[in-house]
């Protein structure tokens, strides 16, 4: 008897990518491959970003992605992009290799799902899969989210009752990873939003993997332009995505925000951070904390209140 074997698998990869292309080109793959994963090269500061399909599967699609990612990057041209058959086997152990357990600050520990349950020493605990590309705690700009995170957490929880944190909203949400970790340090439940509904499933799905089905509601939305956000006020904001989509929504996230609020932006290397910080001062909104995590600033903002 012949051994019935699977469809033919290929590995599709894009090389030499700075940080803010990762999101874009790993969007661009997802719409033709199964599943997805990024790995930094330390020599050139740069990124590939791979994924594997049945091959041949999407060809058309695939190209308008990958044409697209680049206008977004502001790439002048798609890079090259790279073709091999592949075994899933060894894909599959060179993604678990590059994702390791993550401590980031004191109170937050990202394990991947490969990793065993083991004591975590305080920390909450975020479970990921190893596949996902942006939003898995290895960017400096999530990393820098969630260090301010725990610095909005620890003032708050001394705190009146009314005076802390209630409503969260979370644009842009990737992965989820930000809103599950403001739902499991806070306790409060939290919106997340995001334009791409790959990412509002993914999401859910993680939320209801580390047991915030109840307090994470992933939604699509496009930024502030949906009937669910229209009237709505938050105590906590995170925006993590672009420097210019920031700007331009620095009016709504102004309107939205309740007096006292907190808006934490990232997305932003340390050369844009002056252009986000002066749109929303203009705004009315103050500095409250920088955080930076290698090339990669966090602004931490205040509405008077």
């Amino acid at each position: 008897m012949t051994a019935r074997r699977g469809p033919l698998l290929e590995c599709l990869a894009v090389e030499r990518l700075p940080d803010t292309a990762v999101p874009a080109f790993e969007a661009a793959l997802a719409t033709v491959c199964a599943t997805t994963g990024y790995f930094r090269d330390e020599a050139s500061d740069t990124w590939r970003v791979e994924g594997v399909r049945e091959a041949g599967q999407g060809e058309e699609a695939l190209e308008g992605a990958l044409a697209l990612a680049a206008a977004v990057a502001g790439l002048d041209e798609a890079p090259n992009l790279l073709r091999a058959p592949v075994e899933a086997e060894g894909w599959l152990a060179r993604t678990l290799e590059g994702f390791p357990e993550q401590p980031i600050g004191r109170r937050v520990l990202i394990r991947p799902t490969h990793l065993p349950d083991r004591p975590a020493h305080g920390r909450v605990v975020l479970r990921l899969d190893a596949g996902l590309a942006f939003g898995s705690g290895e960017h400096g700009s999530t990393q820098g989210c969630l260090l301010a995170l725990e610095g909005v957490a620890r003032r708050r929880a001394g705190r009146p009752p009314h005076r802390r944190l209630r409503r969260v909203l979370d644009i842009g949400t990737g992965s989820g990873v930000l809103a599950m970790a403001a739902a499991k340090l806070l306790r409060v439940p939290v919106l997340a939003t995001d334009i791409e509904p790959w990412s509002v499933r993914v999401a859910a799905d993680n939320a209801a993997m580390n047991g915030l089905r109840h307090l994470v509601a992933a939604r699509r939305a496009d930024g502030w332009r949906h009937r669910m956000l229209r009237g709505a006020v938050f105590d906590l904001v995170f925006a993590n995505i672009l420097a210019r989509p920031l700007c331009a929504m620095a009016r709504d996230l102004a309107v939205h925000l309740a007096p006292g609020g907190t808006a934490i932006l990232a997305g932003l290397l340390d050369s844009q951070a002056g252009m986000v910080l002066a749109a929303h001062r203009r705004q009315g909104l103050r500095l409250e904390r920088r955080v930076a995590v290698g090339r990669w600033t966090t602004l931490v903002l205040r509405k008077a209140g």
